[in-house]
């Protein structure tokens, strides 16, 4: 025992730490690397948008390049009739779209949330669709709307409409026909987020709720949507800046068309760059875009109070 004592080591003093053999800069220094990379594939392509909205850029016409300062953003605000309307159909398409998907996600999670027969088969057949790429949901429901092999042609063999008649191409149909080509693939991910947060609801919650007298509607409305608030909150605000952006769907369905009823904010971005080689104005429409989506989500987040206490 004195021996242990004799060479036991003294106490470190008070004032002095401990310090690691690790160093402190070393966690930093290991995520550099994919921290530069992420930040130039981001950052760049931000910035050049922004440099090339200031600038008349067409590839067919490089006599005509050069600096236009805030001459596209006029162009933009002032003389663009496309500007407007496509603005005014992106609010339709997004407001339209992402309200219809939170009430049918909603709907099919709580559904698939409950326990029944076949469950696991019914929960693959919701999610199924949100496992579609975006091009091959829009070359399906190309051939569902197909005049000649479409769903009209079957509705005409059942008396109901005329042969050769096109939802697309008719500016009364074509809005709600690419409504539900949309919701097709935009409701899965709704039913994935809130099931998701169906599932850590505490079960006790209901339990006592059930010996108070609740009913399945009050339990719903007092502790179902409050718990699903910041899962709702999220998931709509990601799906609004989702839908907002949509080209593919829209492009291969509509082209815009007809008459430009289906244009959209990003498709106007698209036609003018892509098929226009206004690579200059096309720029500065993404900025008034990017500025737009960023104002609403702040605005979005702050009335929403995300992240805060239910109440």
């Amino acid at each position: 025992m004195a021996h242990a004592a004799a060479v036991a080591k003294p106490p470190a003093p008070p004032g002095r730490r401990r310090t690691s053999a690790t160093p402190r800069g070393l966690p930093y220094l290991l995520i550099a690397p994919a921290a530069l990379l992420m930040l130039g594939f981001i950052a760049y392509p931000v910035l050049s948008v922004f440099y090339y909205s200031l600038q008349e850029y067409n590839p067919t016409k490089p006599w005509r390049n050069g600096f236009a300062g805030l001459d596209n953003f006029v162009h933009a605000f002032t003389e663009d009739p496309v500007f407007w309307d496509s603005l005014v159909f992106s609010a339709q398409w997004v407001v339209v779209e992402v309200g219809l998907q939170l009430l049918l996600g909603l709907a099919l999670a709580l559904i698939v949330n409950q326990t029944f027969a076949g469950r696991a088969l019914g929960r693959a057949l919701v999610f199924s669709p949100w496992a579609v790429s975006g091009v091959l949901t829009s070359v399906i429901w190309v051939l569902l709307y197909n005049s000649q092999t479409g769903v009209t042609r079957y509705l005409a063999d059942l008396g109901v409409g005329s042969y050769g008649t096109s939802w697309l191409s008719d500016t009364s149909t074509v809005f709600p026909a690419a409504v539900v080509a949309e919701l097709w693939r935009g409701v899965p991910f709704f039913a994935i987020l809130i099931l998701a947060d169906l599932q850590s609801v505490p079960k006790d919650l209901y339990e006592a709720a059930e010996v108070d007298g609740a009913s399945r509607l009050r339990q719903f409305l007092h502790i179902t949507l409050p718990h699903l608030r910041d899962a709702i909150v999220l998931s709509t605000l990601l799906r609004a800046v989702w839908e907002f952006n949509n080209v593919d769907l829209l492009y291969t369905l509509t082209g815009g068309g007809p008459a430009g009823v289906t244009t959209t904010l990003p498709l106007h971005v698209a036609n003018t760059g892509v098929d226009g080689h206004d690579f200059g104005y096309a720029s500065a429409l993404t900025t008034v875009a990017f500025v737009i989506l960023l104002f609403c989500s702040i605005a979005y987040l702050r009335l929403s109070k995300f992240g805060g206490e239910a109440r």
